[in-house]
């Protein structure tokens, strides 16, 4: 047997982040090119707003210095009626400026929605409908909302500017420099800070998808007595978070300060300085100006664009790298070396080589390069963390996953080629209504005399149950059974079938020792007649009885008889200790199985219920919703 294994695990929050800002900052800059048109109708409308900018203050400054303040009341009513005029006109202007938005917006959606289903389509990958349902609507809403906060704070700063220039030069000289200042300081944070906010937004999606991954394999950590570990890199993840979230809180007190300096420093300093203001000719009317132009124009669009500019941005850059066609990560990490036996005689049972498989073209690879070769008459138990991807190398051996890369051979054939040359049975025994041997025989072509049911009931340890429902013509009710009923069943339905290769996905997890030990034999009696058995244990009895044993931990995966795993594989240590170290339950159930009377058993303690009470019907699960072969993996 030879093997070349590495599953991997998800990778962090990038493998080049400059490189992919680059790339996303260029195709940004030819999109926005390749529609100069609309910038540029979006500017024309949006001088209305800068007039309207220019009027509000300019208009309540003369209100005041020709009109009210000298006695002429309706001069300055006409004056604000000029700024009223201003506002109705720059509100047209905005409602243009929408429009003109969503000229710019659809058609980044229309390609982001393009490149989605093309990639859905061309990879088969089944993340594209949420790609198209939730990251493009994204993508759409957040590319808006900073188009639309940039080009207000560039066009009513230039209207705020200008009107200050007009009322007074000595008006600018206060309120520019610190506006410029606070700009420039929001500029210098602006990479720094959607770095850390990325880092965060990464770090909290690896501790969500990890608790996921944590909360639907709990019966396997206890199993595996791996609390302490899964608890420890569970804790890292947490650790990553909140190192994040205060690097990103560091960094977000310079924004606060950067509007700050540029939207409220201007305030204070035109109130402190207003006695030397209006003793150099400034008047009253353009002070209070200046002052509508800070607080009612340039501090709100100030904040618009520090809040809008400074988180949407990052999260618009995540979402558009993530839609982007996937680049070549680089070279793979080394995998481990594993020494190979002489070369085989006759083609191996099952052969992978060099296969990759993640689900997704976006997700992190679960399998990455595995080659592993499994002769004709090999006994194999593949075991490992949960979701490392034990049931994933199963599903792809059984032909019911493609890998994307790489190839799977049976028997010196493509793998989709051998429909009838393996059988998988899953965790999740299915048993349906109708008669005993309907349901053993069911992957035969033809009836199967009664003898040879009887004798592979015998052999995998189905008898007392046999002769309990009365018999193979007996009819039978899937939800009368134990869960470890419909697996004796399904195991011997397997035994009783053509196909030399058995998949065992943890197929006997509801039996006890005894009954399990009993079945494995059975099929490996089978399998010395050029077959080959696989199985994902969850016993450390399991794997003794393997001639070989796969450890699956990441790069550390290795591969080797049970003695030998013992001397170089910590985790297959770590394995074997929490197993051998189980306490005795009740019964004298060192596998954490009450030992109790199925359905019709009378007392026989040997067929047991591991989880659920007796009666319960267990749905087979599905490869992506976290089921039986997938989420127990």
């Amino acid at each position: 047997m030879t093997g070349d294994p590495e599953s991997g695990r998800r990778e962090g929050p990038g493998r080049n982040p400059s490189r992919n800002n680059d790339g996303t900052r260029r195709r940004g800059l030819r999109f926005l090119r390749a529609r100069w048109p609309v910038l540029v109708r979006l500017a024309a409308w949006s001088v209305l707003e800068t007039g309207q900018t220019f009027l509000v203050g300019y208009g309540l400054a003369r209100a005041l210095d020709a009109g009210f303040l000298v006695g002429r009341g309706g001069v300055g009513l006409a004056w604000l009626g000029v700024a009223g005029v201003g506002v109705v006109v720059g509100a047209f202007g905005t409602g243009r400026v929408y429009r003109g938005v969503a000229d710019l917006v659809e058609p980044l959606r229309d390609l982001l929605v393009a490149r989605v289903v093309a990639r859905g389509v061309r990879e088969a990958d089944g993340g594209a409908l949420s790609g198209l349902t939730q990251q493009v609507e994204l993508a759409r809403d957040t590319f808006a909302g900073l188009v639309m906060v940039s080009r207000s704070f560039v066009f009513t700063a230039v209207g705020a500017l200008a009107g200050l220039f007009s009322l007074d030069p000595l008006l600018l000289l206060v309120v520019a420099p610190p506006l410029v200042a606070g700009v420039c300081l929001f500029a210098a944070t602006l990479r720094p800070l959607a770095r850390r906010q990325e880092t965060f937004l990464l770090a909290d999606e690896a501790l969500a998808d990890r608790l996921g991954t944590v909360c639907s394999g709990l019966r396997d950590i206890t199993a595996a007595g791996a609390e302490e570990r899964v608890a420890a890199d569970t804790g890292h993840l947490v650790d990553a978070e909140l190192r994040a979230a205060r690097s990103l809180a560091r960094w977000g007190v310079l924004r606060v300060a950067s509007l700050a300096v540029g939207g409220q420093l201007p305030i204070v300093l035109l109130l402190a300085t207003a006695p030397w203001l209006l003793g150099h000719g400034v008047t009253a009317g353009g002070l209070v100006g200046a002052l509508a132009y800070v607080a009612q124009s340039l501090l709100p669009a100030l904040q618009n664009l520090v809040h809008g500019l400074g988180t949407s941005g990052s999260r618009l850059a995540v979402v558009l790298r993530r839609l982007a066609p996937p680049s070549p990560s680089g070279t793979p990490p080394a995998v481990p070396h594993l020494t190979p036996t002489p070369p085989l005689t006759n083609p191996p049972a099952l052969s992978l080589t060099s296969v990759t498989f993640a689900y997704g073209a976006a997700g992190a690879p679960v399998l990455r390069d595995l080659t592993l070769a499994l002769p004709q008459g090999a006994h194999l138990a593949v075991v490992g963390p949960s979701g490392i991807g034990k049931s994933t190398l199963t599903a792809l051996a059984a032909g019911l996953l493609t890998p994307g890369r790489g190839t799977i051979r049976m028997y010196g054939r493509p793998v989709s080629e051998t429909v009838d040359r393996r059988v998988l049975i899953p965790q999740e025994a299915y048993v349906f209504s109708g008669t005993l041997a309907d349901n053993l025989s069911h992957l035969r072509p033809d009836p199967v005399p009664e003898a040879e049911l009887l004798a592979a009931a015998e052999a995998v340890g189905l008898a007392p149950l046999l002769q309990t429902l009365g018999g193979p013509d007996s009819p039978v009710d899937p939800a009368a059974l134990s869960a470890g009923e419909r697996q004796l069943i399904a195991l011997t339905r397997a035994y009783l079938s053509h196909a030399p290769l058995a998949l065992l996905d943890e197929a006997t997890c509801h039996l006890d020792p005894e009954a399990e030990e009993r079945a494995e034999r059975a099929f490996a009696r089978r399998e010395r007649s050029g077959g080959a058995l696989i199985v994902v244990a969850h016993r450390i009895s399991s794997a003794r009885r393997a001639h070989h044993v796969l450890v699956m931990d990441g790069q550390n995966t290795a591969l080797g008889t049970h003695g030998d795993l013992l001397r170089r594989s910590p985790l297959y240590r770590e394995l074997v200790g929490s197993w051998s170290s189980e306490p005795t339950l009740a019964l004298g159930d060192t596998d954490r199985v009450d030992a109790i009377a199925g359905a019709g058993l009378a007392g026989d303690g040997r067929h047991v219920v591991a989880h659920g009470p007796v009666g319960q019907v267990q749905a087979p699960g599905d490869l992506r919703d976290g089921g039986a072969l997938g989420g127990q993996g």
